[in-house]
């Protein structure tokens, strides 16, 4: 069980803190590679689709109804899931959209000659934004992983993808804003530590209060979380990156792989 703890909470910090890999791209390319980051989001949703409705929820819908019978267990199972999908539209809902770090932003769309005051306002509100989004996030990755661990390095690696754009959002901006690589670095890396935050917050749930039944209506919500995160966030953003086809290739993509990982574990 240690080692599952110390396994979460690594692949959490790791997918959370790939944000300072979009702000190296940001750094390093004069244009945004549309094609590639329409794949990589299309494939990162298929993954979290995929894992969701065919490993997630239906184990979850086990273990309720282990603890409660079929019918009970069943319905809690579906109440939990729809909950997750609420709790992270309500935080999306929160986060104004001027600042909403999955609105699209390219590395060519900010002009250097455009207000500092401005461009720092809006890379502090997207990473502070993107904090919020990825609370849940690091709840979802590391519940996953002490659950399953090769489950958890699948979505860790989902999220990760996800959260390159995330990176873009906050680099540009602030290098603009106040001229330094270090400055937008610094600040699109911390962005992503509220991913550990979110894991942490799902260590001591667990351990406090931990049972069959809490972690069943945990895994649930998790499954809601990461469908409602492809859905609203992940293809739409992928499909303004690039062409429509793009985007689902890199779904099927994602589906595919992540059902052949599974079936390669299954004991």
């Amino acid at each position: 069980m240690e080692t599952n703890i110390s396994l979460a909470f690594a692949l959490t910090l790791f997918a959370g803190l790939s944000t300072g890999i979009g702000s190296f791209l940001a750094f390093f390319t004069r244009k945004t590679n549309t094609s590639f980051l329409s794949v990589a989001l299309g494939f990162s949703s298929g993954v979290m689709i995929y894992v969701s409705f065919v490993e997630i929820l239906p184990k979850a819908r086990e273990i309720l109804m282990q603890q409660w019978g079929t019918t009970p267990g069943s319905w809690v199972a579906v109440l939990s899931f729809f909950g997750g999908i609420f709790l992270i539209a309500l935080i999306d809902y929160l986060v104004p959209s001027f600042e909403n770090p999955h609105e699209v932003k390219k590395i060519e769309s900010i002009e250097e000659d455009a207000p500092d005051t401005r461009l720092m306002r809006m890379g502090i509100f997207s990473a502070l934004a993107i904090m919020i989004h990825n609370f849940p996030e690091g709840f979802a990755t590391f519940t996953s992983a002490i659950h399953d661990p090769a489950l958890g390095v699948s979505i860790a690696i989902a999220i990760a993808i996800h959260n390159i754009p995330e990176g873009i959002a906050v680099s540009i901006p602030v290098f603009y804003a106040t001229g330094s690589h270090k400055k937008a670095f610094i600040l699109s890396f911390a962005s992503g530590l509220s991913e550990p935050l979110g894991a942490l917050l799902g260590f001591l749930l667990l351990q406090s209060m931990v049972n069959d039944m809490l972690f069943g209506i945990s895994f649930a919500g998790v499954a809601g979380i990461m469908v409602f995160i492809s859905l609203d966030e992940l293809l739409p953003t992928a499909r303004e990156y690039g062409e429509h086809h793009l985007s689902i290739y890199g779904l099927i993509a994602g589906m595919i792989v992540m059902a052949i990982s599974l079936l390669l574990f299954l004991p």
